[in-house]
């Protein structure tokens, strides 16, 4: 492992972007733990006379930014495209959309399809579901609607019929093949069940971003869609890009930072339960659904930040290990020393701890 790790997480934003968020987006940020890019970091020895050039814009639900180095003076790779290429993201995967390719799988009982999204979507989730033992699920979708986080929630509170809706959820209820035209044909084994990538999406969306990016000859860029991130190269000062990640607590318009760390040539995606959850008679109740027990997680892990190459990956990676908890997740970080991973939990006292990965302890700056 490198000693100058390339990260990348859910919410980044510079300094500026921090102290200029209107008040009614801050809910924005309920899914992770934020990232925050900062101007300093460390030093190319080469030159960077090119253009910054900054996008900003809403997809997805939330926001994207992105900054890229160019020569040109007016580069083709301009809001307009991305808005564009966000909005056929969208119809590909996005549960959001009645039109989108998810929403037609949903609708019916089987779909055949060459979308390379879409196909891509199902793949990967597929990995991640067996090399996580079924703690990522993109099938949740009835349980997530049930506890009051999902699209249609249902807000039955403390009466969510569980086992019925376990019936209904679960990834090995659902079959996929490629043809050998290239075709993926994906059926339900189980009328009823639906499936939804919202823990995975955009970070496939950076890692598209990214790629649409290099095609272009464009080698420096930091990558924000929904705060998964993906960098490469250096910043408008010759300097490695730089972030910092968000202390997990509760708070809506002011934040702290807990860890700092360079982002080179990586991808970052952070899953966290202190946010996005509602309180009833003093119990607390996350966004994050068990696919085993299709209950809210209840345990000591905060949050979960994953650095890998692919940000789709660090973002289903997140997912599963904020599932898993903190001895599953460990346990799970050792089994796969090719993912690097930072934890916050809670001690028995309340105090926040952390656990980092070989890969990058030397990296990684706590604050």
């Amino acid at each position: 492992m490198i000693s100058v790790y390339r990260p990348k997480m859910l919410v980044l934003m510079t300094l500026e972007d921090k102290n200029n968020i209107p008040r009614h987006k801050a809910g924005i940020f309920f899914r992770t733990a934020t990232i925050l890019l900062f101007v300093g970091g460390m030093v190319c020895s080469c030159a960077k006379p090119n253009k910054l050039v900054e996008i900003k814009g809403e997809a997805q639900g939330t926001f994207y930014s992105i900054k890229y180095l160019s020569e040109e003076a007016n580069p083709p790779l301009n809001k307009f495209y991305f808005d564009n290429l966000f909005a056929s993201i969208d119809s590909s995967l996005s549960i959001y959309k009645p039109y989108s390719l998810v929403n037609k799988f949903n609708d019916g009982d089987s779909i055949l399809t060459n979308d390379p999204w879409f196909i891509q979507m199902v793949l990967q989730s597929d990995k991640v579901y067996h090399e996580s033992n079924g703690a990522f699920d993109p099938s949740v979708v009835h349980l997530v609607n049930a506890w009051g986080f999902g699209p249609d929630s249902k807000s039955y509170g403390a009466d969510v019929p569980i086992d019925s809706l376990l019936r209904i959820s679960g990834w090995d209820k659902v079959d996929f093949e490629i043809l050998s035209d290239g075709r993926m044909l994906i059926k339900k084994k189980v009328k009823g069940i639906k499936i939804e990538f919202n823990a995975i999406a955009q970070g496939y969306a950076s890692d598209i971003i990214a790629e649409r990016l290099e095609q272009s000859n464009i080698k420096d860029y930091l990558i924000d869609a929904g705060g998964e991130l993906r960098a490469s190269g250096f910043n408008q000062n010759g300097e490695i890009w730089k972030i910092g990640i968000d202390k997990p607590v509760a708070l809506q318009y002011s934040r702290e930072i807990v860890a700092v760390i360079p982002l080179e040539n990586a991808s970052v995606a952070t899953s966290g339960s202190y946010r996005k959850y509602y309180e009833v008679d003093g119990v607390k109740y996350s966004h994050a659904i068990s696919p085993k027990t299709g209950r809210p997680v209840d345990h000591s892990l905060l949050s979960v930040t994953v650095i890998t190459d692919s940000c789709s990956l660090a973002d289903a990676y997140a997912t599963a290990i904020m599932i898993m908890g903190l001895d599953e997740g460990k346990e799970f970080l050792i089994d796969h020393p090719e993912i690097d991973a930072y934890l916050v939990y809670s001690d028995p006292s309340g105090e926040l701890q952390s656990y980092t990965t070989q890969g990058i302890k030397e990296a990684l700056k706590e604050l």
